[in-house]
């Protein structure tokens, strides 16, 4: 079982043929889990109320990054000391969850990144790996000047004072680089662990990536 001061934030959106099973999984290890369900036009929000878990919805489709700091905000507020993204479709392994915290309970890292590419355990489609990961990890890296070997893992733990200063402002998918900059910013001490990622599904695709891109940009000009 986990310290009851690990909170894992569960993203969800449309995935009422998933979380079931997800849910189950972590509730051997714990209890402190919050789902968030992103206005979802299927049972998933109906399906999660019956599972004895905290359970938030936005009323209108924010996108994952809303989806994550609402649900961070939340484990914050419950006295969560880590916080763990995890995913609802069934593709992160509960397993990994030990292994991925264990650099903050080492107290040698305030963020741990979630890695595809660190083993070979993640069969990862050769498309995806080639043409969407790799232009995102160079991107990744001359936005925000950090080099990662994975790009949009969404398998993440924050300790507490670095979830207090993570502020997630993109509300879509975009979030995954602004996290990497405010690491940046606020000199946060991070490291990567290898995971493993089972896919059921090709996922993101590179015009994704593209709306990424575009909405990066204009956060900066923005600012500016």
């Amino acid at each position: 079982m986990l310290n009851d001061k690990v909170w894992i934030v569960i993203p969800a959106y449309n995935e009422g043929k998933n979380i079931s099973g997800v849910i189950s999984q972590l509730k051997e290890i714990t209890s402190s889990i919050v789902v968030v369900d992103d206005c979802s036009t299927d049972n998933t929000f109906e399906v999660v109320k019956n599972l004895n878990v905290n359970l938030l919805r936005h009323f209108i489709n924010r996108g994952q990054g809303a989806a994550l700091q609402t649900g961070t905000e939340f484990a914050l507020r419950q006295g969560a000391e880590i916080v763990v993204h995890f995913d609802a479709d069934g593709q992160m392994q509960v397993k990994d969850i030990v292994k991925v915290i264990e650099p903050i309970v080492e107290n040698k890292a305030e963020v741990v990144f979630g890695s595809r590419f660190l083993n070979k355990n993640s069969q990862i489609p050769w498309t995806k790996k080639n043409f969407i990961h790799f232009p995102a990890r160079i991107f990744n890296w001359l936005f925000t000047g950090i080099k990662l070997s994975d790009a949009h893992c969404g398998f993440r733990v924050l300790s507490k004072s670095a979830a207090e200063k993570i502020e997630i402002t993109q509300d879509g998918m975009a979030h995954a680089t602004e996290i990497l900059d405010l690491v940046r910013q606020n000199n946060l001490k991070y490291q990567e662990v290898p995971v493993e990622i089972l896919y059921h599904e090709y996922g993101q695709r590179f015009g994704s990536g593209l709306r990424i891109i575009r909405d990066l940009v204009l956060a900066k000009i923005i600012r500016k």
